[in-house]
């Protein structure tokens, strides 16, 4: 019955389109929309069906795609074509992300294309851009407080700046990521200055109710993301007198998606961003994206079929784009953001590995990879056309999200450990080096997370304070180890800007009082091009981790086994502080690699008898991969140094 519903409505809705849509350019357009059309129909049905208003907001939708693919350049057609036909051509293991901030990192988007230079002399290949839509002055979240979607903030420059920047990264094989912030506005966007004008339309555009009584209802099970600087789910407005939704900041309105006008102005948005020629779309705070009273308002069943058609529809009009969940949530749950068939991703191809970030802390306070490796285990298996980005830090906070039942099962009670790791990172443990800071600490639960730089957090500031040559040669081994991780482990390596040098944590925001109560800031730097240019002078802490970094990418590129294809095999090691596991594939050079390393400050020798059962180590010498060393295999096993990883050709 849908079936036959959906065609004669795609029939109606086409006879609709302009005549001068039917020439040759156009069938593949009406090739994909065919194809996904049942989807889409189905997938609004389900969320907009009771309402009045159904048919014509669908055929509202499709006239968006229709007008949006007339919009898009005959290159980016061609593009979505080539990628068509190579569906996982973002999961070989050539590509190298970096995430920054166009202000901290150059300035302007003017100035980032002086830049490109730098990011290719790394190895770096794709670039997520922070928010650069315009936004307020203040109360604008670090650009997750957006104004105006389809405008570039005049702090970054304009849009023809951005256009040559696009350009400029084309030509040099590079992919740009940009956000689009899906589950809130700025109190400034027009469309909120138009709710506290009255205006019932877009006052339906978010969430806003007269009294307390419903908002009560819905806080007395929503966790609270902010509880130190914006306590509570929702903000009285004066002008309308109305209490507004606003999950995280009080200056930022939750949208309304139970409203399908929103979710056709968010679509035009992303193809909007599609057609400017952005290859990847970072969707900001998914899990929030449906409210429902009785329920944390998190990862509810319809923000998952709002994603879906986001990604039905953008496959019909631009099926080259990727969209990244940036869902920082259980590995339970943030694997269902890569959607439900068995193979492909039909909500977000990627996402963020946030359990892996946050395990790979642990290890390194604790000296330990027991609940790495429970964690990991532990990790649902990703659908085969998806990926992961995997990070060690990035513009936010760390939390301690994984489980409870693998921290148990690592032999720790969860309430004391991760008040350890807390203790560890701010300067409250006698053994740490880490200088962090504590961010939004939950006085009723004792919940915290955890702020700082990469660096300062692996002891480098202290050891530079100290002038402790052995501390600052532990810190950038664990940078170094740390970056070796992520590079190996499967998935898109995302760096964070400045980290290639060791940046230390930036108090520069406690004087800006838009910031000073926001202590991620201290981790969000404004580069200092001076130090970045000590990378090419031998032997400062800036060349050791900036050549050390560039190797592994240069390193990772070549080998086909760290290509994404569900290929990692975790191998049990009678040893607390070593971790291994394998990465193998069919061909290529370097199809099979042992990953083994050991996260504590002492060398560890790991008998290869585990190795040598499945065929691997027989040799007397291997080569590690990374460093290009011959590793001496003894009839006791392989010494693995301290705080040192190996990739093993097997």
């Amino acid at each position: 019955m849908y079936e036959q519903i959906s065609h004669a409505i795609l029939n109606d809705t086409l006879r609709q389109l302009s005549t001068s849509k039917q020439d040759k350019q156009w069938q593949f357009f009406y090739t994909r929309l065919g194809a996904n059309f049942y989807a889409i129909y189905s997938l609004f049905h389900h969320l907009y069906g009771h309402r009045p208003d159904f048919k014509p907001q669908l055929a509202h939708l499709v006239a968006v795609l229709a007008e949006r693919y007339g919009q898009r350049s005959a290159a980016l057609k061609a593009q979505d074509l080539a990628r068509e036909q190579d569906h996982a051509w973002f999961m070989h293991q050539k590509w190298v992300g970096m995430a920054l901030y166009c202000d901290g990192f150059a300035g302007t988007l003017s100035h980032m294309q002086t830049k490109l230079a730098y990011l290719q002399e790394l190895g770096v290949n794709m670039v997520h851009i922070m928010p650069i839509c315009d936004c307020p002055e203040t109360n604008n979240d670090g650009g997750y407080a957006v104004r105006d979607y389809k405008k570039i903030d005049p702090r970054y420059g304009s849009e023809q700046d951005l256009d040559q920047l696009i350009h400029l990264m084309q030509q040099r094989e590079m992919l740009l990521a940009l956000d689009v912030v899906v589950n809130h506005t700025s109190d400034e966007h027009a469309w909120a200055i138009k709710a506290k004008q009255g205006d019932a339309t877009y006052q339906d555009y978010y969430y806003m109710f007269d009294d307390r009584t419903l908002p009560d209802i819905y806080e007395s099970t929503m966790p609270e993301v902010f509880p130190e600087q914006a306590p509570g789910s929702f903000t009285f407005n004066a002008e309308t007198q109305k209490w507004v939704m606003t999950v995280f900041n009080h200056y930022q309105w939750d949208l309304n998606y139970s409203n399908p006008a929103v979710l056709i102005e968010i679509l035009d948005v992303i193809l909007f961003w599609a057609n400017k020629g952005v290859d990847i779309l970072r969707l900001d705070a998914v899990a929030f994206l449906w409210k429902k009273m009785g329920s944390s308002c998190q990862n509810e069943r319809e923000a998952h079929l709002i994603l879906q058609l986001l990604k039905d529809c953008c496959q019909v009009v631009a099926p080259s784009v990727l969209f990244i969940a940036e869902a920082i949530v259980s590995p339970t749950e943030i694997i269902k953001y890569f959607g439900e068939d068995a193979v492909n991703a039909k909500e977000c191809e990627i996402a963020y590995n946030a359990t892996l970030m946050a395990l790979l802390w642990d290890a390194v306070a604790t000296k330990q990879t027991q609940l790495l490796y429970k964690g990991i285990e532990g990790l649902p298996e990703k659908l085969d056309r998806a990926t992961w980005l995997n990070y060690v830090r990035c513009h936010d906070d760390i939390g301690l999200g994984f489980s409870d039942e693998s921290i148990i099962a690592a032999g720790f009670d969860p309430v004391s450990h991760r008040r350890f790791l807390v203790d560890y990172y701010t300067g409250h443990y006698e053994d740490s080096n880490a200088k962090g800071f504590a961010f939004g600490v939950n006085k009723k639960t004792g919940d915290a997370r955890i702020s700082g730089a990469l660096a300062s957090l692996a002891g480098l500031e202290t050891a530079l304070a100290k002038q402790d040559a052995s501390a600052i040669d532990d810190a950038i081994a664990t940078i170094s180890l740390l970056h070796n991780f992520i590079m190996a482990f499967g998935g898109m390596p995302l760096l964070y800007y400045g980290d290639a040098v060791g940046t230390l944590n930036d108090d520069a925001y406690l004087i800006d009082s838009s910031k000073m109560n926001d202590n991620r800031w201290v981790h969000r730097p404004t580069l200092d091009w001076a130090q970045m240019d000590k990378r090419q002078q031998k032997g400062t802490v800036e060349q050791r981790i900036f050549s050390a970094i560039k190797q592994l990418i240069a390193v990772r590129k070549e080998i086909s086994a760290f290509a994404d294809l569900n290929n990692r095999a975790l191998i049990a090691l009678d040893n607390p502080h070593v971790i291994a596991f394998s990465r193998e594939v069919a061909t290529g050079m370097h199809a099979r690699v042992l990953v083994i390393a050991n996260f504590d400050v002492q060398a560890h020798c790991i008998p290869t008898q585990a190795f040598q059962q499945k065929g691997w180590l027989k040799q007397t010498t291997v080569t590690d991969l990374c460093s290009g060393q011959s590793i001496p295999l003894t009839p006791a096993g392989i010494v693995i140094p301290k705080l040192t990883a190996y990739w093993l050709s097997i």
